[in-house]
């Protein structure tokens, strides 16, 4: 990660949630509309870093047979594995990025609002982790707000560049937004899924 630490034990230090993803709509609205752009009805090892506090992945385990979770905080660490605590195939580890990237293969991997907290060479070092650990018929699935964030080194254009630059995968979908773009690539031409069931 290359914000420093403190930028986001600051953010935490009084609120639980402080991009409001429980209660804003727009946050709500989003979600939805990231699960929906997911081409399979369940995925078997699911990756999903820069979890924040565990809104999304608490929806992404029920997508999964396997999910890994991973943010750099520790309290965003402890209120995601609060979120979780029921779901037995989810593990949430503290963790960052680049370097503690996780060992093994995974079907789906989310990049959801962490690219530009990253300078461009820690974000050309995950894009190239993740196609690393896609198994053969893998996604990855990327959504960030499009404007500047002040302190950030790139905004979501920037961010949505590099994964289209240098992400040798298939572009399947695009939806875009004023505020947010949404994409997924696959490692296949074709997602159609004859047997969707999670094992």
């Amino acid at each position: 990660m290359s914000l420093d630490a403190q930028y986001f034990a600051d953010l935490y230090a009084n609120d639980d949630d402080p991009w409001a993803f429980r209660s804003r709509w727009y946050e709500r609205r989003k979600r939805e509309l990231l699960l929906a752009s997911l081409p399979r009805q369940c995925y078997a090892r699911v990756f999903e870093p820069a979890c924040a506090n565990g809104e999304l992945s608490a929806l992404l385990a029920e997508r999964c047979a396997s999910l890994l979770c991973q943010d750099i905080d520790a309290r965003a660490v402890g209120l995601a594995r609060q979120r979780l605590a029921g779901v037995s195939h989810a593990c949430v580890e503290q963790a960052r990025l680049p370097g503690d990237w996780p060992a093994g293969q995974f079907d789906l991997i989310v990049l959801s609002e962490i690219g530009y907290y990253l300078d461009p060479t820690d974000w050309l070092q995950v894009i190239e982790q993740s196609v690393a650990s896609l198994v053969g018929d893998g996604g990855l699935l990327a959504c960030h707000w499009r404007h500047p964030i002040v302190g950030c080194p790139q905004d979501g254009r920037q961010v949505h560049a590099r994964l289209a630059r240098h992400l040798p995968l298939y572009p399947l979908l695009r939806h875009e937004e004023a505020d947010f773009l949404l994409e997924y690539w696959s490692c296949q031409p074709s997602v159609v899924d004859l047997d969707e069931r999670c094992s």
